[in-house]
């Protein structure tokens, strides 16, 4: 047996952006920017949305969903890809490797099912909306987030107690900021097919069910405003949606981007400029573009500025 099958990990080096050396002040600066930026953006939106009455409907409560989403994934990455600019590596434990890629799976998940509620929320109040009322209820509004909650959290535990039964044995060194799924399994000396297998029909249900939910939500949606009367009424119904359309399309374009786009000729600093796209770059765009793009936010930070 040679020595990779003796020597039992422990911890994990993350190189981070050993390639970005030139650039490190400038990168430090702009991640902790960027962070601040993010966490007050989202903090902003869930007090708004808890303390404005106006705010107090199915849509905007998702919302807060959405930006406690934000608020996991950015704090699970930043902090240490920070450590990782100034000491050009990061030493982890493994179960910390682990755990972190934990928090990142759940907190992407958890987008996704988001998104899918919100989708359903914009189907019912513009294809339905004299049921909206009856249907969308604040009762299964709660159960909808507790579900998704659970059941997130209880398929991505499974997922994370395979990676510990597997066996890692050498090397310890991932060339990239964070722990994601494919570095970690590319250290395993184990079989990981059953995993893989597993992370794939894990997938259908945590990425693909929701997509196909907003894709066939939005289908109904464009259908129903193209049938009404009036430009007017068309234009209204468009931009009640409108923001959530434009955070779909980033949170999609960045994962397709990043999973389903050949890997192949692409360099690692191409690999890591689009992770740090979806990993902290999108959790600062969404409540920018809540604010900016929502009449009923705008006026609740009027009315708070008074």
């Amino acid at each position: 047996m040679n020595e990779r099958n003796h020597t039992i990990i422990n911890e994990i080096f993350l190189l981070g952006f050993k390639n970005f050396h030139n650039l490190k002040i400038l990168l430090f600066i702009l991640l902790l920017a960027v962070y601040f930026v993010t966490i007050c953006g989202n903090l902003l939106i869930i007090v708004l949305v808890s303390y404005s009455r106006a705010l107090q409907s199915p849509m905007y409560f998702f919302l807060t969903q959405l930006s406690i989403s934000d608020i996991l994934l950015t704090t699970d990455i930043v902090p240490n890809s920070l450590v990782c600019i100034i000491a050009e590596e990061l030493v982890m434990s493994f179960s910390g490797c682990i755990t972190q890629f934990y928090i990142f799976a759940f907190s992407e998940s958890l987008e996704c099912f988001m998104l899918a509620l919100m989708a359903y929320d914009r189907y019912l109040a513009i294809c339905n909306p004299l049921r909206y009322t009856t249907i969308m209820t604040f009762a299964l509004i709660y159960k909808m987030i507790l579900i998704s909650w659970i059941l997130l959290a209880s398929f991505l535990l499974v997922t994370t107690l395979s990676l510990f039964g597997l066996q890692f044995c050498g090397p310890n060194v991932i060339d990239h900021f964070f722990c994601d799924l494919a570095p970690i399994l590319q250290l395993s000396c184990s079989e990981t097919s059953a995993l893989e297998m597993e992370v794939f029909w894990m997938s259908m249900v945590v990425v693909v069910l929701p997509s196909v939910m907003i894709v066939t939500s939005y289908g109904c949606i464009v259908a129903t405003i193209l049938s009404l009367s009036s430009n007017l009424q068309r234009r209204k119904a468009f931009s009640t949606c409108s923001s959530h359309l434009t955070v779909v399309g980033i949170f999609y374009g960045t994962l397709i981007t990043v999973y389903m786009i050949p890997k192949k000729g692409v360099s690692l600093t191409a690999s890591k400029v689009v992770s740090l796209l979806y990993t902290v770059v999108t959790p600062m765009l969404n409540p920018i573009i809540y604010s900016l793009r929502n009449q009923d936010i705008k006026d609740t930070i009027r009315k708070l500025k008074k």
